[in-house]
This record gives C-alpha cells, sequence and structure tokens, in this order.
C-alpha cells in the first residue's frame, strides 16, 4: 500500500492538473467580475435604449459558457482544458428575450376587477 501511495503521491501529471486547477480558479473569479460588469452595463443600455445590446448578449452567452467548461474541468467532469488552451467558446443561438412589458390599456381605476369590461360584479 506504501508504494501505491508513495505512486500516487509523486504522479507529476496529477500535480500539473493541481497548478491548472489553481489557475483556472483564479481566471473563474476574474470571470465574475467580467460577469458582474457585463450584468450592469447591460441593465444600464436596456434602462436607456428599451432594449439589450446583442453583442453584450452573445458575449454574456459565451462567457458562461466558458464559466460551465472551467467548472467541468476543476471538478474531474473533463480533461479538456478550457481557454487559454482552447479556442473561447461560442455562445448559443438563443433568441434575444423581451426586455419590456406590456403595457396594459386599461384605465388605471378599472384594473383588478373580475369582469372582462373593467366593471365590478354588483354583490
Amino acid at each position: 500500500m506504501d508504494d501505491e501511495l508513495r505512486q500516487n503521491m509523486t504522479a507529476s501529471e496529477t500535480w500539473f492538473r493541481g497548478l491548472f486547477m489553481l489557475l483556472f480558479v483564479f481566471l473563474l473569479v476574474v470571470a465574475r467580475v467580467v460577469t458582474g460588469a457585463v450584468v450592469v452595463i447591460q441593465f444600464l443600455f436596456t434602462v436607456f435604449t428599451g432594449q439589450c445590446n446583442n453583442n453584450l448578449r452573445e458575449f454574456g452567452a459565451s462567457l458562461a459558457m466558458y464559466i460551465y467548461q472551467v467548472l467541468l474541468f476543476v471538478t474531474y467532469n473533463s480533461e479538456s482544458k478550457p481557454f487559454p488552451f482552447a479556442p473561447w467558446p461560442a455562445g448559443d443561438d438563443a433568441e434575444p428575450v423581451a426586455v419590456a412589458a406590456p403595457v396594459s390599456e386599461t384605465p388605471a381605476d378599472q384594473q383588478g376587477t373580475d369582469e372582462p369590461d373593467g366593471r365590478e360584479q354588483a354583490r
């Protein structure tokens, strides 16, 4: 058993992977800051223009995919090292979502009634 333990403790590939894992954990911290910046900038863009920025949306999708790849690697669910040892991942081609809720055409004094025409039912 001592020989097996000694072999495991001195296996260079395990220690190299540990170094890569430390590097990718650091990159996850950086990615978290970048994600926060993308969220804030996208929100402000939406507030001022009424629509999302497609470039930021696509970058956010690719950043999310990168974070996923890093998490797979550091949790031993993948042997593939993510960027910068592989190409930057492409985001999905998801359709943009609506960012504004439709405005109700029902006058405020008629909202919240049970009847479709806005009148309250007699009790």
